[in-house]
Parts: structure tokens; C-alpha cells; sequence
């Protein structure tokens, strides 16, 4: 009889051991795509030429908030983005770009650029692309707690865009230096706003340093991928100047360019 006891909390010990071992393991794996999103500036981790980089938070993470950084992995499809904080005297040659490739882009914009650039904006608007909200002050939208301020952030930039054009500013909008926290995240969408990260960028904001051609390049075209989300500042010199000639090498390598609003069709197949 005691052997026979001895026997059974072996076994129950080591079942109990198993137990353990086998949540051990897998509680990491379900909680992972649960896990709260940190507040941050929104990174990329590039691991593989050619293929979709790791951000800060899944796509499964962001789509519970109606946000975004790529679009179907399995098409060769690039949705170009810029960011627009002032103007630099570029906008109106990467517009003609655009039009020659017949190009779709979406530009995330602040309150006093559309105050200040009325006529870009209409021609904006007039040839097909999405004006962006990118927030009236450009400010660190993760320290802005109530909702009330975070709505005048947008709204603001919105009414502008109503006063300019006449018509209602798209649901798209773009964390200032990609600032963000699931809070924001959380008011964006209760706007009915869709938030737009990127899997795609370079250092191309830094006016006294521009990068050449070629080292614009050599992060352009390597990284491209299915379903890439581009950020590109239209203050850039550098990317005014190779604007035609990156789209062709894309056209070339097989790729389309689509619209935010095909994004999210995609996104929500």
C-alpha cells in the first residue's frame, strides 16, 4: 500500500511538474497579443530585406484601435504618406510627381500649414489625395490626457480644412514624431478617427543635413515590401528631388501605389 502511495505522488508531482512547464510556456504566447501597447515613439525593427519590419505594437494590437503601419503583406501595393509641418517650397513639384505617376498620397498636415497654404491644399484635395490631420500644434499627443483638448487638436485642424475647401477633412490621422500611448490611441478612434503609423521611413527631416540621393536610396530600396506604409516629409529637399526617379525604381520592381482608404479595405478583409 505504500509503494502504491508512493507511487501516485510521483505521479501527481510530475503531472503537477508537467502542468507548469507546459504554462510556462504557452502563457507567454497567448498574452503576448493581449499585452497593454506602451507609450512610445513608434520604431521599426528592419530583420529581413525586402519583408515587412517588426514595429512596437502587432497589427492585430493596432487594428483594435483602428490603427495601422502596413497594409496586405500579400500584394505589391505601396501607400505613400507625408508628413507636412511647414512649407518648404517642395510641396507643389512632388505634387506634379504624383500626377505623373498617377499616384495617390496621403499628406498628414498641421493646423497652420493648411491656414497658410490654401492653394496647395485645394490642389491637394482637387487631385485625388487625402489631407491628414496631423494635429494643430504638432505637440506630444501622449501627454494630452482628456479628451476635450485631444479633440481640439484635431478638430481644430479639421475646421481649417472645412473653411479651406469647403468640404469634410478624411478620418486619418498621424501622432506628431509618432508619439503616441494606448490612451490616444483609445480617443482617436472614439473620434472616428483611423490612426497611421508607417513601415517605412528615413532620416529625411533634418534641414541642414540632407541626405544624398544615394543614401536616400539605399534605405528606400532595400526595405520596400508588400503592403508598405511610406513616410516621407515634404520639407525634404532630398526626396523632392528623387521623388520621380524612386517611383519609377518601385514601378519597376513590380509595385502599385494605392490609397489609405484601399488600406483599410484591406486591413479589415
Amino acid at each position: 500500500m505504500r509503494e502504491k502511495r508512493i507511487g501516485c505522488n510521483r505521479w501527481m508531482f510530475l503531472t503537477g511538474l508537467g502542468i507548469v512547464l507546459i504554462a510556462a510556456i504557452l502563457f507567454p504566447l497567448l498574452t503576448k497579443s493581449e499585452a497593454a501597447i506602451e507609450t512610445g515613439s513608434w520604431g521599426l525593427s528592419f530583420r529581413t530585406e525586402g519583408e515587412t519590419p517588426v514595429g512596437n505594437a502587432t497589427k492585430e494590437q493596432l487594428a483594435a484601435y483602428d490603427a495601422v503601419y502596413v497594409g496586405d503583406e500579400t500584394q505589391p501595393t505601396i501607400y505613400l504618406t507625408f508628413d507636412a509641418g511647414f512649407e518648404n517650397g517642395y510641396m507643389a513639384s512632388i505634387l506634379d510627381t504624383l500626377k505623373k505617376h498617377n499616384a495617390p498620397a496621403a499628406f498628414f498636415v498641421v493646423g497652420t500649414y493648411i491656414e497658410q497654404n490654401p492653394d496647395l491644399i485645394k490642389r491637394m484635395a482637387e487631385e485625388g489625395h487625402i489631407v491628414g490631420n496631423h494635429t494643430y500644434h504638432h505637440w506630444d499627443m501622449s501627454k494630452i490626457g482628456d479628451k476635450q483638448t485631444f479633440s481640439q487638436e484635431l478638430g481644430s485642424v479639421a475646421e481649417a480644412y472645412r473653411q479651406v475647401t469647403g468640404e469634410e477633412m478624411k478620418p486619418y490621422y498621424r501622432p506628431p514624431q509618432g508619439i503616441y500611448s494606448e490612451e490616444n490611441l483609445q480617443m482617436a478612434k472614439e473620434l472616428g478617427y483611423r490612426t497611421i503609423f508607417w513601415s517605412l521611413a528615413y532620416v529625411d527631416w533634418l534641414q541642414d543635413a540632407q541626405p544624398t540621393s544615394e543614401e536616400a536610396f539605399s534605405k528606400l530600396i532595400p526595405r520596400i515590401h508588400n503592403g508598405a506604409v511610406v513616410l516621407l516629409h515634404s520639407t525634404s529637399k532630398t526626396n523632392a528631388e528623387i521623388l520621380d526617379a524612386l517611383l519609377t525604381r518601385w514601378e519597376d520592381l513590380g509595385y502599385r501605389f494605392g490609397s489609405l482608404e484601399e488600406l483599410y479595405g484591406q486591413s479589415k478583409a
